[in-house]
């Protein structure tokens, strides 16, 4: 056996984790690192669609590897592919949906299938339909390109993925990831959907849902020669804290863990939970005569409850946009809850219809909240907006109100711009801010409205204990030698290296 890090080492991030055996080859993850992206590119900057892979390649943001598409290579780039390494694919296992762990999937070769929880195949469904094409989130199905020189252009051939699922599906979620949302096309048949368990690769896959913020984060024990843990990313302090004991306690027979370390570099490393969020924004809120904006991630669904709670208790309207109603609405379809129940759905003026946003108003019109709405009555609603939201107050004109910063800590330099954009937009409305400040040209955040969603140093301590490993390798830290300082039976591979066995 060979595991070979190609990318994800002294970064949070660009997990791209391979694991070779008996000819065959599977990644645990394939995702996109926004730390070295960061470096040529931000809002305004991106690489060139019309040109494939090539910018990626050319600046090393991808292993250089003969594994992509082919409808993504250039001419100019053919050769120079073709001379480099062709390892078996057989399998992209993602761990969750967020797009520092999948958001390169979309660029390898289409017979690569991908292995995941039906919440993550889901909300990475989700994504792509409600995004125009773009490399990062083309995952669950794409464009063809057409090669002409050069260049590329997008066709209307729609090339599919084949999907494996860690758990049963009901038929509204079979028909929703089985459909193309385009906004030109009607559904049609879009890729085909089995049980994780009918794979043919050497290897044997159990897959446990752990506790992340986001919906179906899954940590895998791979089995071949002998037994391999992942952890993907988790924490042991929010609603699934159980899941994420389970899989350690179940790898005790893991030889190997493959671990995250997120949180391991920070100097105040205690724990916030749910709960604490929900009682400090409550009070924020409850004190609050304005408008109030919660901004966290829109796929956070946890913090969504916690702020939907809260709205309850102090009589406003929680309102969100059309494209996390979109997602809300697959995954109840998914898992028959109510996650819909009692929100709004921010109407905002746009020219263009997609046929995603159709669909929404279609079954939840009456629900939408028009700006003149929030305008006439601010102190009765709470908006779901982030720092990309931010425009679209302008049809509302605020003076006044409360803006509660609940996302995730930015991790890149380029971040601090973001950061310093967002403070002129909340200054231009008069908001108060609560959770993020700049001082000194640095980002300060103000614990206690976030709850990270990474395990703390003295959880993973304990976590790792009680799996007792007989061999540790750190990925998605920026301080791996952390692991060095702890534990006695670390490998620290580099991106790029490989350990065989």
């Amino acid at each position: 056996m060979k595991i070979t890090i190609f990318d994800g080492h002294g970064t949070i991030g660009g997990n791209k984790i391979y694991i070779e055996e008996n000819n065959e080859g599977i990644f645990l993850d394939f995702g996109m690192n926004f730390s070295s992206y960061g470096k040529y590119y931000e809002e305004f900057i991106t690489e060139r669609p019309s040109r494939g892979i090539y910018d990626l390649w050319r600046l090393g943001l991808i292993p250089k590897l003969n594994i992509y598409r082919d409808d993504l290579i250039p001419d100019d780039l053919s050769s120079e592919i073709l001379k480099s390494d062709k390892i078996p694919v057989k399998m992209v296992l993602i761990s969750h949906a967020h797009l520092d762990h999948a958001g390169n999937v979309s660029l390898l070769r289409n017979d690569i299938p991908i292995l995941g929880s039906p919440e993550t195949l889901v909300i990475l469904k989700s994504i792509r339909d409600t995004s125009s094409a773009h490399l990062g989130n083309e995952i669950p199905y794409s464009k063809e390109r057409i090669k002409d020189g050069f260049l590329l252009k997008a066709s209307k051939n729609i090339i599919k993925r084949k999907m494996f699922v860690t758990d049963s599906l009901n038929d509204e979620s079979i028909n929703f990831l089985s459909s193309v949302n385009l906004t030109s096309k009607e559904n049609e048949n879009m890729a085909e959907i089995d049980d994780f368990k009918n794979h043919n690769l050497h290897f044997e896959f159990k897959p446990f849902i752990v506790d992340h913020s986001i919906p179906g984060a899954t940590s895998f024990l791979i089995k071949a020669d002998f037994e391999i843990a992942y952890t993907g990313d988790l924490r042991f302090h929010g609603k699934r804290k159980d899941g994420s004991m389970d899989f350690f306690k179940n790898a005790k027979n893991a030889r190997i863990l493959i671990t995250e370390g997120t949180r391991i570099g920070r100097a105040d490393d205690t724990n916030v939970s749910e709960e604490i969020v929900y009682e400090n924004s409550f009070s924020i809120i409850n004190e609050s005569n304005d408008l109030v904006i919660s901004d966290f991630s829109p796929r956070n669904f946890e913090r969504l409850e916690t702020f939907k709670k809260i709205a309850e208790k102090t009589g406003r309207s929680l309102v969100i946009t059309t494209k996390d109603a979109y997602y809300l609405d697959a995954l109840d379809a998914l898992n028959k809850t109510e996650m819909m129940k009692n929100l709004k759905i921010y109407s905002e003026y746009s020219l263009k219809e997609n046929k995603w946003q159709s669909i929404i108003y279609d079954k939840y019109g009456g629900e939408y909240i028009y700006p003149n709405d929030i305008k006439n009555d601010p102190s009765n609603y709470i908006l779901c907006f982030s720092f990309y939201d931010m425009p679209k107050l302008l049809d509302i004109m605020p003076n006044g109100g409360d803006y509660i910063y609940s996302s995730s800590e930015a991790f890149g330099e380029e971040d601090i711009f973001s950061f310093e954009r967002l403070l002129e937009w909340i200054k231009f409305f008069n908001f108060k801010v609560h959770g993020i400040k700049i001082e000194n040209n640095e980002i300060r955040f103000e614990k206690g409205l976030h709850a990270s969603g990474h395990a703390s140093k003295d959880d993973l301590i304990h976590a790792i204990d009680i799996m007792d490993p007989d061999l540790i390798i750190p990925v998605h830290t920026e301080n791996p030698d952390w692991f060095l300082q702890n534990f006695e039976n670390v490998k620290i591979i580099k991106n790029g290296k490989d350990l065989t066995f």
